[in-house]
């Protein structure tokens, strides 16, 4: 009976512990959870920290990109690696010597009067003495003038005017044939408008359309304008002038510089979003895009063109690119993968903002960082580009160089990037994420000398776009916007080929190209053509000439 109670003991006691280790186990794997979760929280907390840190540097840091070439000590840690592995490298130092020293900056000396007033026609205004002055206060004899001092010099506004030209067409009649009752009559040259859409003269339309699509003024703020000059000119004329002959005039040459860009070895590309209000079967607020695509440093004059479409779609690409064969340089969207004969190159530039964006708040100077590692990497990237960009005009030089000095630098950042194993989710485990997904493109352009190092220059084209969308922030119908980009592409044309955008608009609303031109005729309304140049530098010296007889300051001053 006593076996049997203690029997009865053990196997309770042995069930307590069952139970006891059950309940350590479940609380173990309670803990365990706990654990994991408030490591998740932790490092989400840390992500969010980090993203909190990236909008404040975004909204008050400097958005510049200029950089230096690393922390003190590094650039000689890279050349002497590379002196370690090449003797040859050694001639890296000399390319090094042709730039300026970059560690003392220099402030940029001011500019003179005469500087900032170049091409400006300059009116000399002389500062009399009374009749009564010019006499001897000694004697009372006339003084004689023996010279001239220079006293000062001051810029003067003389604000547009506005004429209106009517046009009567004269008619002449034969007096000897009137006699004999046959009618013989001539009237003047036909008088049709040139402008479609209302009475503009070319000089106005352009007006117009420079003053929205290069200095982003919108239409309203256009019209409170003219009104200030006594005319009442609405928004929907002024839409209208701009659609119209957008559509009929510049759009011969716009599909021209299409075809002169499609046959370039490099091209850009970026894209921005654009609302557009009265799409068919779309929302107002669905976003649309407005594409860029222009030419690189490939010694060819600079195309620059400007293309509306519903969407962000990849086939928007591959039409626009249809039958480009070459090297196409763009961000890391993945639509651009559609075009098939396009050969991609990755942007450095993009890359290392990845990277600036994961260095830890206070942490840019701590090479023990991973995200400044990578940036001494491409910091000397950049350096040799611009070494060897301002050292050589060939492209077969540039490459051979880049092969030589730069092909090392990018294999031994492909090397680290291959050993960073970043905290998932991070600012750093987003950059190696991008860099990772464009590691077939980043050594694409070492192969040609053409090809650029950056997408800089795309990004500076689109600029001008996105600035002006925040003053007139939308476009109203797809035909609106696709005019937008046909105006835009004129501007920004002849802002790239050193061209006055002004004259330049008036000079093709002019000369009225349609699509009957062959491209030999075309081409000599290019902004590029020496010719159009010089005609547009004559104009704009005309028109700084023709305010020097206005009434600046008087003739006289006492």
């Amino acid at each position: 009976m006593a076996d049997s109670s203690k029997d009865i003991q053990l196997r309770e006691l042995k069930d307590m512990i069952n139970d006891l280790k059950k309940m350590i186990k479940t609380l173990q794997a309670t803990v365990d959870a706990a654990n994991k979760r408030e490591e998740a929280l932790t490092q989400e907390r840390d992500n969010l920290k980090e993203e909190i840190d990236l909008l404040r540097k975004k909204l008050f840091g400097t958005s510049s990109e200029k950089r230096t070439l690393d922390i003190p000590g590094q650039l000689n840690f890279f050349n002497e690696a590379e002196l370690e592995q090449d003797p040859k490298a050694a001639e890296a130092e000399d390319l090094e010597a042709i730039l300026p020293e970059k560690t003392a900056k220099k402030r940029k000396a001011r500019a003179t009067d005469a500087e900032r007033f170049k091409g400006v026609p300059v009116e000399k205004k002389y500062l009399e003495l009374s009749e009564e002055e010019k006499l001897c206060p000694v004697c009372g004899i006339p003084l004689k003038e023996i010279g001239e001092e220079f006293v000062r010099r001051e810029l003067v506004f003389v604000p547009a005017k506005l004429k209106v030209y009517e046009y009567y067409s004269k008619s002449y009649e034969c007096p000897q044939c009137r006699l004999q009752d046959i009618p013989v009559i001539k009237k003047g040259k036909d008088g049709r408008a040139h402008m479609l859409y209302g009475m503009a003269s070319a000089g106005t339309v352009a007006w117009v359309m420079y003053q929205k699509f290069c200095n982003g003024l919108p239409y309203y703020r256009q019209e409170k304008d003219w009104k200030q000059y006594g005319v009442e000119i609405t928004r929907a004329t002024m839409a209208n002038w701009v659609l119209r002959n957008s559509e009929a005039f510049f759009l011969p040459m716009y599909e021209y510089f299409h075809r002169k860009l499609l046959k370039r070895g490099f091209v850009m590309a970026d894209e921005t979003p654009l609302q557009v209000l009265h799409e068919p079967e779309r929302r107002a607020q669905t976003k649309s895009y407005m594409w860029l695509f222009r030419s690189g440093e490939d010694g060819g004059p600079p195309i620059i063109l400007y293309k509306y479409s519903e969407t962000r779609a990849g086939d928007n690409a591959v039409d626009f690119l249809h039958g480009f064969k070459g090297y196409l340089m763009c961000d890391g969207y993945s639509g651009y993968n559609k075009v098939p004969d396009a050969k991609r190159t990755a942007c450095w530039a993009h890359i290392r903002r990845y990277l600036t964006d994961a260095i830890p708040k206070g942490k840019a100077l701590d090479y023990t960082q991973p995200s400044v590692q990578g940036m001494l990497y491409i910091n000397q990237l950049f350096h040799l580009e611009d070494v060897i960009r301002s050292k050589y005009s060939s492209f077969d030089a540039i490459k051979k160089a880049r092969l030589e000095k730069e092909k090392p630098v990018v294999e031994g950042f492909l090397s680290w990037l291959d050993q960073q194993n970043p905290i998932r989710g991070s600012r750093m485990d987003k950059a190696v994420t991008y860099i990772q997904n464009r590691r077939s493109y980043l050594s694409t352009y070492l192969e040609d000398g053409r090809c650029s190092f950056s997408n800089n220059l795309s990004e500076n084209a689109i600029r001008p776009f996105t600035v002006g969308r925040k003053n007139w922030l939308f476009c109203d119908t797809p035909n609106g916007a696709q005019a937008s980009a046909i105006v835009y592409t004129m501007v920004e044309m002849a802002k790239a080929n050193g061209v006055n955008v002004y004259h330049y608009l008036t000079y093709l609303l002019e000369k009225l190209p349609d699509d009957r031109m062959s491209d030999d005729e075309l081409e000599l309304l290019a902004p590029w053509n020496e010719t159009v140049k010089a005609e547009i530098e004559r104009r704009a010296n005309e028109s700084n000439q023709s305010y020097v007889n206005c009434q600046g300051a008087p003739a006289t001053e006492k």
